[in-house]
């Protein structure tokens, strides 16, 4: 009879799908980057996270995981495509030793990134699929989200996010899509989902949607990487500079944002001092070139950068300039409405024109069916009624908050603003 492998225990198996978690989006760009096929790349970084369940809890877990996985993938991927019959054509194709996998070069191109993860971007974000799904897809397979996480984002059901991927994958490998960073017209084409995609994703890590941790690291880090990969990449182009921007002035916040323990700190109760004022520099010159490249009004994203960097010339929470940051949302919101736009601008006008104020605006949103399942909405207008005295409809609101998270992190918090509330 062979062996059984020894089952990983509990902990062990939660460590290697964090580590999975955190690495899958490099695999799945490297080996993409030989199959030519993301969907298959899904699938061969599905199979080495498989091989490190089996191996891990046997062997240990290697001293660099995320290499480990990659070696893995990329060698099925070679496997595979030898077993083809049009192996020698794709070797062809491809160009290159598949060993050593190497990147392609263009000799004498400037514009050339060598960037896997940004052609998984692009790739992602190619014209024949819609803009929804493209975006679906590219925080699947850059983010690692799953498809509930994906779905929460948007404010979406989760089986319409699922259909997307899988319709997404189905598209680009029928139409052939190239693995690539396109030049001219067809690189500005995708522009405007690329950031979106990046934006999303940098969100992803900086109010994680699901788990124990309200903050994911590595998703901000390869989010503002990206962003400043394509603002040397398109130096002309305004709202590159405004998405860098503002991700520069979220990520300079990151480490007065969450207590010893990991619990989340507000922004009012925010020490900031340990705002990264090399970030917040980087921030400010980034929305300076975004103004400076500007033709027109500006842009959602140089708007949303705008907002921040309110928030970081304040050394105070009492300086910040609330009237401005309400005239930039109602600017924010006619160029790009959403109703997540209006509850931002509902609660800067509470903070410049008093809480009765904001509670108006908040309450117009309610019926948004959007915002039905959305736990900032009751978790604001708590916030909004605690300050107006009535503390039993805001108990009752943060409670209802409470119960839609689904971040562990942001659940405590909320129920403890509840438990905080005593009647009058």
């Amino acid at each position: 009879m062979e062996p059984q492998p020894t089952p990983a225990q509990p902990g062990t198996v939660h460590a290697i799908e964090t580590v999975f978690r955190l690495e899958s989006p490099r695999v799945i760009a490297g080996v993409a980057r030989i199959v030519r096929d993301v969907g298959i790349a899904e699938e061969l970084a599905q199979d080495a996270l498989v091989a490190a369940l089996e191996q891990w809890p046997r062997d240990g877990v290697p001293d660099n995981p995320g290499a480990w996985l990659m070696a893995t993938a990329r060698h099925r991927a070679v496997d595979l495509i030898r077993r083809r019959e049009t192996y020698a054509r794709k070797l062809a194709e491809i160009g290159r030793d598949l060993e050593t996998t190497a990147p392609p070069e263009v000799p004498g191109d400037p514009d050339d990134i060598d960037d896997d993860l940004l052609r998984l971007v692009f790739t992602a974000c190619h014209p024949v699929l819609s803009p929804e799904a493209r975006i679906a897809l590219t925080l699947r397979l850059l983010g690692g989200l799953s498809t509930a996480e994906i779905a929460r984002a948007y404010l979406v059901p989760e089986p319409t996010i699922a259909q997307r991927i899988v319709r997404a994958k189905r598209t680009l490998a029928k139409r052939n899509v190239a693995f690539e960073v396109p030049y001219g017209p067809d690189r500005e084409a995708r522009l405007g989902s690329v950031l979106d995609v990046i934006y999303l994703i940098f969100n992803e890590g900086y109010a994680a949607t699901a788990g124990d941790d309200l903050l994911r690291p590595g998703l901000c880090e390869d989010a503002l990487r990206l962003a400043r990969v394509l603002s040397a990449l398109m130096p002309k182009e305004p709202e590159v500079h405004g998405l860098t921007a503002l991700l520069e002035f979220q990520a300079s916040r990151t480490a007065a944002r969450t207590g010893p323990d990991g619990a989340p700190v507000l922004l009012k109760d925010q020490n900031r001092r340990r705002w990264n004022r090399m970030l917040i520099a980087r921030g400010i010159r980034a929305l300076d070139r975004a103004g400076a490249t500007s033709t027109g009004a500006p842009g959602p994203y140089a708007l949303q950068a705008a907002i921040a960097a309110c928030h970081a010339h304040a050394y105070h929470y009492e300086e910040t300039d609330w009237r401005a940051i309400a005239t930039l949302y109602g600017l924010l919101a006619a160029r790009a409405p959403s109703p997540v736009v209006e509850l931002n601008r509902a609660v800067a006008v509470s903070m410049a024109d008093g809480p009765a104020e904001g509670l108006k605006l908040v309450d117009a949103l309610t019926a948004e069916p959007a915002l039905r399942d959305y736990h900032l909405l009751p978790s604001v207008r708590g916030d909004l009624l605690a300050r107006l005295g009535r503390t039993a409809e805001a108990r009752t609101e943060f409670e209802r908050a409470a119960a839609l998270t689904r971040n562990e992190r942001e659940r405590q918090l909320l129920l403890a603003k509840a438990h905080s509330l005593t009647d009058h």
